[in-house]
């Protein structure tokens, strides 16, 4: 008996057949991030992020490095602004930070 296996033409791709579908988020994923989130406000909420600012900045600025978009583009018409603040309290914070105090 002779089976003969088909081959697709060189440039030619094959039609999807199974996976999510383009776009459905992953399940697991959602999940996960719903768990991380009802930690966090479990935890305080922005009052335990503010703090974690101060006590571990290297760590907090990890995870503001993971959150902030990659790319932002904007629209011409409406410029974007972003401003840091170094300091402990809004009042001692600048926005420059080889500025001296």
């Amino acid at each position: 008996m002779d089976t003969e296996i088909s081959t697709l033409e060189e440039g030619r791709k094959r039609q999807k057949t199974g996976g999510r579908v383009a776009g459905t988020p992953n399940k697991m994923t959602k999940q996960l991030k719903d768990m991380i989130l009802t930690a966090l406000d479990n935890a305080g909420g922005i009052d335990y992020l503010t703090a974690q600012a101060g006590e571990n900045p290297k760590t907090f600025l990890l995870l503001l490095g993971r959150v902030l978009p990659l790319q932002v583009s904007t629209d011409p018409d409406q410029p974007f602004e972003l401003l840091l603040r170094w300091g402990n309290s809004p009042g001692e914070g600048t926005s420059d930070p080889s500025a001296k105090s």
